[in-house]
């Protein structure tokens, strides 16, 4: 077990900083933010041209090194020896929260392994910003963020999720949305969906509908631009186990509240009640309006 006490007094030695930077409109950055990075060491960056014109923007002058996919074995290492020295350090993503699909994931897990504090600066989110504007259930949901290229990988994580009543988020690039959506409704259904891109900048746009009048005004568009954000509604269904029905030793209103927890409309978990009994729908509305 590991205790991390961030600001207690004598804890002077190297701490790593995950600072969120704006996804777009550079007014999201936050007071504190701008602070952190113009106090620690060094600043790491995903993408240092990027990152310069954020620190030129801010006036922040702290030296920058570079972490990615492609080097976070080499340059993981020696800002970790960094670390060791007491040095202070800012991990920043080219968007948003650092960690979260991008190898910050890992410089976390070696630091903390270590023992090296990590403390949260938060800001924008893609994700989450995505999902408060959707008008999709926001009681619980999954990120799973960028799927797998390959139709077998795909299909193979989209079946993982076909079950989940959580609304579910991804992200994806333009060359491949329609790809994508394509492969959602062949194996999860059809689903409320919501696409948000540009998020915060100037040409915002969120898309709304189900994921056929969604590909409907993608196809109509002369292009395709922006990384997109998609919300997708959670299912309603419940996986059926071998043997006895799920619902065998529920009433009929607990058979409908179950379906009314997971996102569906009364008159949706009235007819699917229905539909499982082999009864009819009067019966079930009788019922379960009298309990």
């Amino acid at each position: 077990m590991l205790i991390q006490n961030s600001f207690i007094p004598g804890n002077e030695g190297g701490k790593l900083y995950l600072v969120a930077t704006p996804i777009g409109n550079l007014e999201d950055m936050t007071y504190r933010a701008i602070n952190t990075l113009k106090e620690a060491d060094f600043i790491a960056a995903e993408d240092t041209r990027q990152t310069r014109k954020l620190l030129t923007h801010f006036a922040i002058e702290g030296p920058l090194v570079s972490y990615h996919e492609h080097n976070k074995l080499r340059s993981g290492e020696e800002i970790l020896h960094k670390l060791q020295e007491g040095k202070t350090i800012a991990l920043v993503s080219d968007a948003g929260l650092p960690a979260i699909s991008d190898p910050g994931e890992e410089l976390v897990k070696e630091a903390i392994a270590l023992g090296i504090p990590v403390i949260p600066i938060p800001g924008p989110n893609a994700a989450l910003s995505a999902l408060i504007a959707s008008g999709l259930s926001t009681k619980g949901f999954v990120f799973r963020g960028f799927l797998p290229r390959g139709k077998k990988d795909l299909w193979t994580a989209l079946e993982s999720l076909k079950y989940y009543p959580e609304t579910l988020i991804f992200y994806e690039s333009p060359h491949r949305i329609e790809k994508t959506l394509k492969e959602m409704k062949e194996v999860l259904g059809s689903r409320q969906v919501a696409l948000a891109r540009e998020l915060t900048k100037r040409y915002e746009e969120f898309i709304r509908g189900d994921i056929d009048e969604v590909l409907a005004y993608l196809r109509g568009l002369e292009e395709i631009r922006g990384e997109f954000t998609v919300i997708v509604s959670g299912s309603t269904e419940v996986k059926e186990e071998e043997g006895e029905a799920w619902w065998a030793e529920l009433d009929i209103s607990a058979h409908v509240e179950s379906y009314l927890e997971r996102g569906m409309d009364k008159k949706g978990a009235l007819k699917k009640t229905a539909e499982d009994r082999g009864v009819p729908k009067r019966e079930v509305y009788n019922i379960f309006h009298k309990s």
